[in-house]
């Protein structure tokens, strides 16, 4: 027999940590290859992890709620000799980092301290914390997520080892209690208030949203766009459209079209800032927001640019479907090079969105209003639309995006049934 290690696996394109909302087996159980052992979320996908091996599950390294970077462990599996072969993530093409280790390696971990996972590297940097200071309460006196938050929330190291000294101070009152570091900082409620524990999907979006604004400088644009003919056309064919196809024919397949054709021509935007270069994307994946309830998830309209307004009008009604019955895969959020977001689904008329990280821009599609405009110096009732963009300046500059956005309102100011084709 020996004991084999189970690591978190990279689990959709950028994504660097996953948090465990359930384990799905405890120690002792038996599992089979394949079989999936946790439920993970991370700020792209709900998704559980499969078993690497056949075997009986011998310790649980992570808890329920406890962020884990990509590649740190999970748990130990005991299994039988000869059983040991490629993670099963790994065999369904799966990037992982899984490490295996002997019986008499796993008794000479007496300490981990020394191995930082990179969420635990890059909290100490933004916080100057010098990590050789830190007492680690994981296994082997690891440091983790956790106890970085715990220094950062009391002040510092500085500030915890003057409360712990404080707290071990003899009083004269013996029965008095001392507050613990943890909770020093109070936050003021008023009288009824409800605690919202930051967990799962909302806390895997408030982590990358942070990374998104604090790495990227954004920069912003609008213009406004007339879509009569554009919505005369949609109207004219949505019903006959949706009695033979099934699925509704929405005007966010048509600004998804219109994006992806714009892109072709101005490749610049379908970019990622990668540190010491910028990768310019031959593939337009097209990245979409799509809700479940209070969760938001972003899959991916794969080829954009190579389908009609029909594929591309079923593939956001099969996204979105996937997505509220829970059914999306890490494949369907992973490869995204651009992204539009339908904000005038909830009303909006003008947002700044924030970048989809490492993307290097967001359209924010704004709702359809009819207001008057001038037209050869007479007021007429027109269908516009703001079209907002967020862009990230190490990789564009305002001329391009400039460009972009004229070429994009142009194809959607002369979208109609004589020069755009649904099928």
């Amino acid at each position: 027999m020996s004991i084999e290690k189970i690591n978190m696996p990279q689990l959709g394109e950028s994504v660097t940590e996953g948090t465990i909302s359930q384990w799905l087996v405890k120690p002792g159980d038996h599992v089979n290859k394949y079989d999936p052992i946790a439920e993970v979320m991370t700020d792209k996908v709900n998704a559980e992890v499969p078993s690497s091996f056949t075997g009986t599950l011998t310790e649980i390294a992570a808890e329920e709620g406890e962020t884990v970077a990509v590649g740190d462990l999970m748990c130990y599996i005991e299994v039988a000799d000869g059983e040991s072969s490629a993670p099963a993530a790994e065999e369904a093409n799966t990037k992982t980092t899984g490490n295996t280790v002997a019986p008499e390696q796993k008794t000479e971990e007496t300490s981990m301290k020394k191995r930082y996972s990179p969420a635990v590297m890059r909290l100490a940097q933004e916080n100057n914390i010098q990590l050789d200071q830190v007492e680690g309460s994981g296994k082997g006196g690891r440091i983790t997520r956790k106890d970085i938050e715990k220094v950062i929330a009391s002040g510092g190291l500085s500030k915890q080892k003057e409360t712990m000294a404080e707290n071990n101070k003899p009083t004269e009152n013996a029965s008095s209690n001392t507050e613990a570091p943890e909770t020093k900082q109070q936050v003021h409620t008023t009288v009824g208030a409800k605690e919202i524990p930051v967990t799962g999907v909302r806390k895997a979006i408030a982590n990358n949203m942070v990374k998104a604004k604090t790495e990227i400088p954004h920069a912003w644009m609008m213009v406004e766009v007339d879509v009569t003919n554009l919505v005369k056309y949609r109207n004219s064919v949505k019903d006959q459209f949706k009695q033979e196809e099934g699925f509704g024919l929405t005007f966010f397949a048509f600004f998804v079209k219109a994006v992806s054709k714009a892109l072709k021509e101005f490749p610049q935007l379908n970019s990622s800032w990668a540190g010491d270069k910028i990768i310019q994307h031959k593939d337009v994946n097209i990245s979409i927001a799509v809700a479940k309830e209070q969760e938001l998830f972003v899959p991916v309209i794969k080829a954009a640019d190579e389908k009609s307004i029909k594929g591309i009008a079923k593939d956001i009604h099969t996204l979105a479907g996937k997505a509220r019955n829970g059914k999306l895969t890490a494949k369907d959020m992973e490869g995204g090079t651009f992204t539009v977001n339908n904000t005038g689904s909830f009303g909006s008329v003008q947002s700044m969105g924030v970048i989809n990280y490492p993307q290097a821009a967001i359209l924010q599609v704004e709702s359809i209003v009819k207001r008057p405009v001038i037209i050869d110096d007479m007021f007429a009732a027109r269908d516009m639309v703001n079209l907002c963009l967020s862009l990230d300046h190490r990789v564009l500059d305002g001329l391009v995006c400039g460009q972009f956005l004229a070429r994009l309102k142009e194809i959607l100011e002369n979208t109609s049934s004589e020069n755009t084709p649904i099928y």
